[in-house]
């Protein structure tokens, strides 16, 4: 797998133009709220849902565009930033393990693991043997998860360096969006070349049979939630969900 041979600006799952494909959205939304409510009740699975890209690709469009309609009951957020002094003072996936889904619920991570296979990589802060020895343990730790019941569905939201630098702008442009803006955001863009090569290396190691990857072409924001969304309902309605049986005893029971 490799992000040079799949074009950011394609839209594999558009149903032809924008109108269309917003309005798939929306019926998507409703769709997916129904199917969470089930896995929730069902309590068979646990489903973890990974955002990863660099910055502005969309993540947490993504999460209002995908999952905003869902009840907040059984689906949680997580965003992940740089790991504080307590974290550090741990193995690298412990703060990671805190946070995946129990039974029923739905966790989506807005960055991930991922990161510490990117910036750590990119800037030199471990040795390539370090680089091989992570990405094999978050290969071991999701096999580990998906052994124990948690799906794993790994998103990489896939932009191109143009629309970067223009959603960059827009937040420059927009004093309601400044908060968006960090100079870090500049700092990570002249690393851009790096950071592709550090994707594709993660790309190649860790798409597995139990936690596999979907590139997702993301210029468009909403192909991207077209996307992702459509990728979401095949995965819950595949796993045959239902309610479990209620008690034989309310079945002839009248509330006065």
């Amino acid at each position: 797998m490799s992000l040079d041979d799949i074009d950011p600006g394609a839209k594999p799952f558009s149903l032809g133009d924008k109108a269309r494909d917003k309005a798939a959205v929306e019926e998507l939304a409703v769709e997916l709220d129904a199917l969470q409510n089930l896995f929730y009740a069902d309590k068979r699975y646990k489903l973890l849902v990974v955002l990863q890209g660099t910055d502005t690709s969309g993540k947490d469009g993504t999460i209002r565009g995908v999952f905003g309609r869902m009840s907040a009951l059984g689906v949680h957020a997580v965003g992940w930033k740089a790991p504080t002094e307590t974290e550090r003072a741990h193995d690298y996936l412990w703060r990671i393990h805190q946070q995946v889904p129990q039974a029923g619920d739905i966790t989506v991570f807005n960055r991930s693991h991922y990161e510490d296979v990117l910036v750590p990589v990119v800037n030199g802060w471990v040795t390539p043997e370090q680089h091989q020895q992570r990405l094999a343990h978050i290969n071991d730790f999701e096999r580990m998860l998906s052994e124990t019941g948690t799906i794993v569905l790994k998103f990489l939201l896939h932009i191109g360096k143009d629309e970067q630098r223009e959603r960059l702008q827009e937040r420059l442009d927009d004093p309601a969006k400044h908060w968006k803006f960090s100079m870090g955001d500049i700092d990570a863009r002249k690393q851009w070349a790096d950071y592709r090569r550090a994707y594709n290396t993660l790309l190649a190691a860790t798409h597995t049979p139990w936690a596999p990857w979907t590139i997702v072409p993301a210029d468009s924001k909403t192909h991207r939630n077209l996307m992702v969304a459509t990728v979401l309902r095949a995965v819950l309605q595949n796993l045959d969900l239902r309610y479990p049986t209620g008690d034989p005893a309310l079945a002839h029971f009248t509330v006065e």
